[in-house]
């Protein structure tokens, strides 16, 4: 199993444009809970609690991270398990409501990624790597942990590897050998 710092400085490698990055930060969480709203309506059994897709997902998920990495895959667990305390209510809803809401963050979230990925002059890195798409939520926690302060010699292992952040002003012009045309 790749370390913490593998999966990190091969999902950041596609994201060294801060633009790109910011919108990670927005588009990423709405993708998540889009998920966790879909998922959460077939209830497979209520014992309490409603053993959902979702929550199998999010559990699963969150082990996996607190085997990266225990503080990160803790703070990962609790924000995700937030996202299912606002989904549960919104999958209870009207079909048309639960549905809309769930595909209104799923098209949206992905749009402000794509957007990212323009002005980044990358593609995504689930396109090379399907467990980018996993890592892409620890990615923008641990991005907001380094911005306070935190991890800094994570945060130097990634950049080491990776290569240090743009501030996006020649991309289009630019564009990397892999760039697709959106």
């Amino acid at each position: 199993m790749k370390t913490l710092t593998d999966q990190l400085a091969q999902y950041a490698t596609y994201h060294r444009d801060r633009r790109n990055i910011a919108t990670h930060l927005v588009g990423i969480p709405m993708i998540l809970l889009a998920l966790q709203v879909l998922l959460s309506r077939p209830v497979l059994a209520d014992a309490g609690v409603p053993v959902t897709p979702a929550l199998i997902l999010t559990a699963i998920t969150a082990l996996y991270y607190l085997r990266l990495d225990r503080p990160l895959g803790a703070l990962m667990a609790l924000l995700m398990a937030a996202g299912l305390a606002l989904a549960w209510p919104l999958a209870s809803q009207s079909t048309p409501l639960w549905l809309w809401s769930g595909l209104g963050l799923f098209v949206l979230g992905w749009v402000i990624q794509f957007v990212g990925h323009f002005w980044e002059g990358r593609k995504p890195a689930f396109a090379d790597d399907l467990m980018g798409l996993v890592i892409g939520p620890l990615f923008v926690v641990a991005e907001v942990v380094f911005a306070l302060g935190g991890r800094r010699a994570l945060h130097d292992a990634i950049t080491a590897r990776a290569g240090p952040l743009r501030s996006g002003s020649t991309v289009a012009s630019q564009p990397s050998a892999d760039t697709k045309t959106l």
